[in-house]
């Protein structure tokens, strides 16, 4: 997620009807569960360092790459809350719909990517997948070879500061659907 977690969204106890937008009409849907926990409230200093944390991580990379890795780790850590905040600020930041909708199958969807991309894209996921056989050299190499030594220093810290965030949001059960692109300006989750 950029930089924040429900907490800086609409308040606990606001109606469903807020992002009624994200949803298709005819109602009928289910019922909206509550935050378990709102982060900021309770642990401030520790939001605050996240948000500090999350922008120096993606300082000096393409915005645009840096949302697409956000959503990658946020499929794969299954986080509603991250994955309507930063599908939302790509389309913002120029992003098309068809790139954001072939990213949870970006290795049958080579093509709709650059090379770089594809490198950021298996590096998110090996760093986000470490169980799954670490980061393999090869999978840094590829990166190695699309990013300087200082980009790729930032890339690998934007990857575990959005898994950070995820797990944040996952955690506290943060409720997507009320987000507006830029809200979190400054912010980064």
């Amino acid at each position: 997620m950029t930089t924040n977690t429900q907490q800086n969204d609409a308040p606990a106890g606001t109606p469903a009807d807020s992002h009624a937008d994200a949803l298709p009409a005819g109602g009928g849907y289910a019922a909206e569960h509550p935050a378990r926990l709102v982060l900021p409230e309770h642990a401030p200093e520790v939001y605050k360092a996240m948000v500090r944390l999350d922008a120096a991580a993606h300082k000096g990379l393409d915005p645009v790459l840096v949302e697409l890795v956000k959503i990658r780790a946020s499929q794969l850590n299954h986080c509603a809350f991250c994955l309507d905040m930063h599908h939302k600020d790509a389309l913002a930041a120029g992003e098309s719909v068809g790139r954001i909708v072939q990213l949870s199958a970006w290795r049958e969807s080579r093509h709709f990517y650059t090379e770089k991309e594809l490198a950021a894209l298996e590096l998110t996921e090996a760093i986000t997948l470490l169980t799954e056989g670490f980061v393999p050299d090869e999978v840094y190499e590829r990166a190695a070879e699309h990013f300087d030594e200082v980009e790729l220093s930032h890339l690998i810290a934007s990857i575990i500061v959005i898994n950070a965030w995820n797990r944040i949001a996952v955690t506290c059960r943060s409720v997507p659907g009320r987000y507006t692109p830029g809200q979190h300006k400054g912010h980064s989750a």
